[in-house]
C-alpha cells in the first residue's frame, strides 16, 4: 500500500558564528521574542576519551568544574547564577561534557564570566577532590546500585556489544578508579582536554550579535591558547554473531531485555543514519506503533517498550560506534526469548511489507513535533547549536532536522529494518532478584 510522505517545514533560527583567536569557536542566535537567555559550554570530552584506571573520571570532572575557579570560591558559581533568577547546570555524555546557564538577558554578562572564569582554571584542590568522589560515590548509589533497573541498559549493555576499553566500560565509574584519583589526574585531565580550542560557547536568546560579540571577546579573549588534543579513533568492527547476556538485578520486581544493533556512523553517514532514527519510533512511539501494538496491546508479553538511538537516548548527539537500542519490560513469569523472537518477526514483517499507509507520515510528524518543542527553550536551542558545532561544524543543521526527519522515505525505512538481523544483536537480560 502507497505510504505518503510528510511536508514539514524548516525553522530558520538566524546564527552567527565565529572563532576567537585562541580556538573557542562560538555560536549566536539572536532571538528577541522573550528577556532570557541560555548559554551553553560544550567540551569535547566524555565518557569514551577517560583513560584505563579512571574509569568515571569524566563525570567526576563535571562535579569539580563547580567546586570554584581563578576568582571565584567554592559556591560562588551557583550563588551568582541564582542571584541572577538563573538557573544552571552540566552533564557528561559519551562524546562531550556541557557546562550551562537560563538567565534573564541582562545577566548575560555574568553567565559570560563565570565560564570564561573556570575556562581557565577550575578550584583543583585535595579537600574538592575528595569530596566530589563522595558526591559521585552517592550519585551511583542512588541512581545504579540501590535502584531497580539502575544502569539498564545504558551501562549494562555496552560491555556485551563492544570490545574496547572506551566503548565498554563504565562511565558512572568504579569505587576503587575514583576513590585513587589525584589532583595530578585532574590536573592533568584538565589541561588535555579543557582547552579553548576544544570547546564551544553557544548563546541564543534575547541578545544584540554585535554588543554579544564584544562580550564574548571582552571575557574569553585572554583565556590561554590550547590546542585541541587529537582525538582517537574509536571504531570497532561490526558484530558476526549474536550476543546475549544477563545479570541479576537485587532491586528489580520483573525482568527486563534490551538488544541492540549497530547503525551507520551519524556524523560521516547522516544520509543512512537518519532511517533507523525514524525506525526505532516506527516501532515504539505511541500506542500505534508495531511494537507496542503487538508486544503491549496484543500478546501482553511485555508491560513496556521502547526504541531509540544511542545508548544515552538523544540521536543527533553522538559519534560512532552507536547503535539502535530496543528495551522492554516483562511481566512476572514473561520470557525473554518470545519477546526477541518477536523483535525479529516484526522486523522481518516491516523488511518484506513495509510501511502501512499514513504510518510514516504520522511518525516524522510526532517526531517534528518533539523536535520543536526540545528547541523553542533559547537553552534547548544553544544546547543542540552548541553540541552540533562541535561534532559536525554545522550548528544551523538544527533548523533542517526536522524536514530531514520528514524527508526519509518507507523505502529507506524498510531498508534499515532488513539490517537488523538476530546474528548482528547484542542482548542483555535483567533477572529479576526483588519480586516478591
Amino acid at each position: 500500500m502507497a505510504t505518503r510522505r510528510s511536508t514539514i517545514p524548516a525553522t530558520k533560527y538566524p546564527v552567527e558564528r565565529f572563532t576567537l583567536d585562541n580556538g573557542l569557536r562560538v555560536v549566536l542566535n539572536p532571538d528577541r521574542s522573550a528577556p532570557v537567555v541560555g548559554v551553553a559550554v560544550v567540551y569535547d570530552v566524555g565518557i569514551r576519551s577517560e583513560p584505563e584506571g579512571r574509569t568515571g573520571f569524566a563525570h567526576l570532572f563535571e562535579h569539580l568544574m563547580f567546586q570554584g575557579s581563578e576568582n571565584l570560591e567554592k559556591l560562588a558559581h551557583f550563588r551568582h547564577v541564582q542571584g541572577a533568577g538563573g538557573t544552571f547546570n552540566g552533564s557528561t555524555h559519551l562524546d562531550y561534557t556541557d557546562y550551562f546557564e537560563t538567565l534573564p538577558s541582562n545577566a548575560l554578562e555574568r553567565a559570560l564570566f563565570l565560564e570564561a572564569d573556570r575556562m581557565r582554571g577550575p578550584r583543583l584542590t585535595e579537600e574538592n577532590l575528595r569530596n566530589q568522589v563522595d558526591v559521585v560515590k552517592e550519585e551511583i548509589r542512588v541512581n545504579v546500585l540501590n535502584r531497580p533497573y539502575g544502569g539498564f541498559p545504558w551501562l549494562k549493555l555496552p560491555p556485551v556489544m563492544f570490545d574496547t576499553f572506551p566503548n565498554a566500560h563504565d562511565g558512572y565509574g568504579s569505587f576503587a578508579d575514583l576513590e585513587s584519583a589525584t589532583v595530578a589526574d585532574a590536573e592533568d585531565f584538565f589541561a588535555r582536554y579543557y582547552a579553548c580550542g576544544n570547546a564551544v560557547l553557544s548563546i541564543s536568546g534575547d541578545l544584540d550579535v554585535t554588543e554579544a560579540t564584544e562580550l564574548v571577546r571582552r571575557h574569553f579573549a585572554d583565556v590561554p591558547a590550547r590546542p585541541a588534543p587529537e582525538r582517537p579513533d574509536f571504531a570497532e568492527p561490526d558484530l558476526t554473531g549474536e550476543r546475549r547476556e544477563s545479570y541479576t538485578d537485587p532491586q528489580a520486581p520483573l525482568p527486563a531485555v534490551a538488544s541492540a544493533w549497530r547503525v551507520p556512523d551519524p556524523i560521516t553517514d547522516f544520509a543512512n543514519y537518519l532511517p533507523y532514527v525514524v525506525l526505532a519510533e516506527v516501532l515504539t512511539d505511541g500506542d500505534a506503533s508495531r511494537l507496542v501494538q503487538r508486544l503491549v496491546l496484543r500478546d501482553r508479553t511485555v508491560t513496556a517498550v521502547s526504541g531509540y538511538l544511542g545508548f544515552m537516548g538523544d540521536p543527533f548527539d553522538v559519534r560512532d560506534p552507536t547503535a539502535l537500542l530496543l528495551q522492554a519490560h516483562l511481566p512476572p513469569g514473561g520470557s525473554v526469548d518470545k519477546v526477541l523472537r518477536t523483535f525479529d518477526e516484526e522486523l522481518d514483517r516491516l523488511a518484506s511489507d513495509g510501511l502501512a499507509e499514513d504510518e510514516l507520515g504520522r511518525v516524522q510528524a510526532r517526531m517534528a513535533t518533539h523536535l520543536l518543542r526540545e528547541t523553542d527553550a533559547v537553552l534547548g536551542r544553544a544546547l543542540t547549536m552548541a553540541v552540533l558545532e562541535q561534532q559536525r561544524g554545522e550548528p544551523g543543521l538544527l533548523n533542517e532536522l526536522p524536514s530531514r526527519i520528514g524527508a526519509v522515505t518507507a523505502d529507506q525505512v524498510r531498508a534499515a529494518a532488513a539490517t537488523l538481523r538476530p546474528e548482528r544483536r547484542a542482548s542483555i537480560d535483567v533477572i529479576a532478584g526483588g519480586a516478591k
